[in-house]
């Protein structure tokens, strides 16, 4: 035996072949960052850009999510929303809607508009009944990741950017809990027992309402003790929220439901204010990044062209109906028309609430979500671009963006 074969042996001897799920973790981390790196670079667009980019030319070349999610794409998307959720929850005080019950109604308003327009307007295009009120479901919350890391990167302040937290978080609880009803529904109309059907229900929301304030007080007690504003800190929140939405994903609870009902028990049972790093340091930066590219590749052609235009139907009325309830409320909600204009804009993303929450129906009830599929997905596909562009222009016209820094100019010296 030759010292090359002996070399080839060894080098052989230490080769493991990674497994499939770790290279797609790896390989959605690094096209996504470089992708967001360049969009930052080159334009003066949010990262989030660069990272939908990556995910479209993924879905583009074949190589999309499948639908429902599974495997190393669920777990990246349920723990990086679930972060994202818990997040905004902790910084929605609901005493806001005491003092100013406009906003109430604000939020009753363009949550429900919305659904009722996307119905009839789906109902024109010959979709069935169920799949018409399952799309105004879906279609009713604006998505958390994209809002908030928009604000976040661009480093946004002001009336419009905390109402954009609070209408996001209303509207995803109204969500949820109406596709929870819906999912009754249709358990009592397929044979089933209406009241075993609302029984199981109350179980789940009283589940989820358990694990929520386990989370919560988790929480606090640990905040008794460490500053979580301190980057290692923030690790055992991080970890804490992470084992929760593990928990509630393995005992069938809702992990959209839970981390935001964590949040905002958090607050609102306390007067202290909740302060961490932002989606809790580098881990919790690096899901929400894979968040992004995962969203952007859940589409293909083929359903591009079968809900195409059902899906622009559907976005045209989702955005009128939002957009006339938020500016026609904007004065019983103390804000101006400007304000309000740029708070409907801040609600057009759609995104991976929407997308969890189809995976989760489409689980569920496959043959009766599956008209729904392309319809949701186009839209995602059009708006994963479109919506963070629409928020940056939204946070400049209600004035919260920060001046941009000016360029550094060079001085001409004279020879």
């Amino acid at each position: 035996m030759t010292a090359l074969d002996s070399g080839a042996r060894v080098w052989a001897g230490l080769a493991v072949t990674p497994p499939s799920e770790l290279m797609f973790i790896v390989g959605v981390l690094l096209a996504g960052a470089l992708a967001g790196e360049f969009i930052a670079a080159t334009t003066r667009l949010p990262r989030v850009v660069g990272y939908t980019l990556a995910g479209c030319f993924a879905a583009a070349f074949g190589h999309g999510v499948a639908m429902p999610l599974s495997g190393a794409a669920q777990t990246v998307t349920d723990l990086a929303l679930g972060l994202l959720l818990f997040e905004i929850g902790s910084r929605v005080h609901l005493r806001w809607l005491r003092r100013n019950p406009g906003l109430l109604a604000t939020s009753l308003a363009e949550a429900m508009l919305s659904a009722v327009a996307v119905a009839l307007v789906l109902r024109l295009f010959d979709v069935g009944w169920q799949t018409a009120v399952a799309c105004a479901i879906l279609a009713m919350p604006a998505p958390a990741a994209v809002s908030g890391r928009v604000a976040m990167e661009l480093g946004a302040e002001g009336q419009v950017t905390q109402r954009a937290s609070l209408l996001t978080a209303l509207n995803t609880l109204y969500a949820v809990i109406a596709l929870l009803l819906m999912r009754t529904w249709w358990a009592a109309d397929d044979g089933g027992n209406l009241p075993q059907a609302l029984a199981g229900l109350s179980i789940s929301l009283l589940t989820t309402l358990g694990v929520a304030a386990l989370l919560a007080g988790a929480t606090y007690l640990a905040a008794r003790r460490l500053d979580l504003r301190n980057q290692s800190a923030a690790l055992l929140l991080f970890g804490l929220v992470a084992f929760a939405i593990v928990a509630a994903r393995s005992i069938g609870v809702s992990t959209l439901l839970m981390p935001l009902l964590a949040g905002l028990l958090l607050r609102n049972t306390s007067d202290r204010p909740w302060v961490w790093p932002r989606h809790f340091g580098t881990s919790g930066g690096a899901l929400v990044l894979m968040l992004f590219v995962i969203v952007g590749s859940a589409w293909s052609p083929k359903i591009l062209i079968a809900g195409g235009f059902a899906a622009l139907a559907l976005l045209a009325a989702r955005f009128i109906a939002k957009t006339i309830a938020i500016v026609a409320l904007a004065p019983m909600a103390k804000a101006s028309w400007r304000q309000g204009l740029a708070l409907s804009i801040t609600m057009t993303p759609l995104s991976a609430t929407a997308l969890v929450m189809l995976s989760e129906l489409l689980r569920a009830e496959r043959e009766l979500a599956a008209g729904a599929v392309p319809i949701i997905l186009a839209s995602i596909a059009v708006l994963e671009l479109i919506g963070p562009i629409a928020v940056q222009f939204a946070l400049r016209l209600a004035g919260e963006l920060p001046p941009a820094p000016k360029r550094a100019r060079k001085k001409e010296t004279a020879e």
